[in-house]
């Protein structure tokens, strides 16, 4: 497995134990602060075009092993994109995205890609066979299609999305019924890993996922308060599940990749002035108004980053 840190903001660096495990164990560390500036929560597709060519030229030399990326906050979570299309350049079979988010990441946004809405440009990939959200629980999932969100995605079967907990839906549109999901009405029933039991969905997890190669995304806001400390509204998911699921998959499954986001980090902003107005608007709207303790959350957040990178090394060696 190569590890990387790609340091967009200083999320990571102010984890020390965390640096010095990823430093002892060989990390690639890529410097892209200012770029990280420009695109977070958002970037424009020139924008994204100049990270993408850095993060190409970084990975250009490698040894043909998996890669795991830690990037920080979850801010930064549509750089997932540009990871995957790296990944499966060299990849001649299709793969399943397995994406562990407290949000769908689901929503229209033009002219470049959203933390939010990065999930449409990986499912347009031909080399993506089915991406599986699993542990949402967020109020994104009250009216889903508001938004512009899920669009063919759900009805066609190339997403599913398994909250941790979630009442139904109400949604306006007819999205069927799926492996994931029911429609009655005007609701969205979920099939919810608290209802199903979590060993029983372990079980489905394996039963979804039809390719013999996987890509796992992780937003740590999928995680319960207890276990980590990030910039948005935290879910149900405790680590213990988490880490079990990577055992699950990875004893059955190839993973091709992985990421890893949801660190604290304070937000900064580059880009003109109406940019940085819009994206501060922005997250004084949708960003929890948590009084952080950045040491109380660093040494969690480490611990959970540490936790990860164990499990990890263990199942993509």
């Amino acid at each position: 497995m190569q590890l990387c840190l790609l340091h967009l903001d200083d999320a990571l660096k102010s984890q020390p134990e965390f640096m010095q495990t990823c430093e002892r164990d060989g990390a690639q560390q890529i410097e892209a602060m200012q770029a990280g500036a420009e695109i977070r929560l958002w970037g424009r597709e020139s924008q994204l075009d100049m990270l993408h060519a850095i993060l190409a030229e970084q990975f250009a030399v490698s040894t043909g092993e998996p890669r795991l990326c830690f990037m920080g906050s979850g801010d930064f979570h549509h750089v997932t994109a540009l990871l995957l299309q790296l990944t499966l350049k060299n990849q001649s079979e299709p793969a399943t995205v397995i994406h562990f988010d407290n949000h769908p990441d689901w929503v229209s946004f033009e002219s470049g890609v959203h933390c939010g809405s990065w999930i449409n440009c990986a499912c347009a990939h031909p080399k993506i066979s089915r991406l599986i959200t699993i542990g949402a629980c967020s109020g994104d999932l009250k009216h889903p299609d508001r938004y512009g969100a899920i669009g063919k995605l759900l009805s066609d079967g190339v997403l599913e999305l398994f909250p941790y907990r979630h009442p139904p839906s109400r949604v306006k549109r007819h999205y069927g019924a799926g492996a994931s999901h029911q429609q009655k009405d005007k609701h969205i029933h979920w099939q919810t890993i608290e209802r199903m039991g979590e060993h029983a969905f372990a079980k489905i997890l394996l039963q979804r996922i039809s390719t013999k190669n996987v890509y796992i995304t992780i937003d740590k806001d999928v995680l319960a308060a207890q276990d980590a400390d990030t910039n948005w509204d935290q879910g149900q998911m405790r680590l213990s599940l988490l880490l079990e699921l990577l055992f699950v998959i990875g004893g059955q499954h190839t993973i091709i990749g992985a990421d890893v986001t949801g660190d604290y980090s304070t937000p900064r902003f580059g880009g003109d002035l109406w940019t940085r107005i819009k994206k501060r608007v922005e997250i004084i709207i949708d960003h929890p108004w948590n009084l952080h303790r950045h040491v109380t959350a660093n040494a969690l957040n480490s611990a959970s980053n540490l936790a990860l990178l164990e499990v990890f090394s263990e199942v993509m060696s």
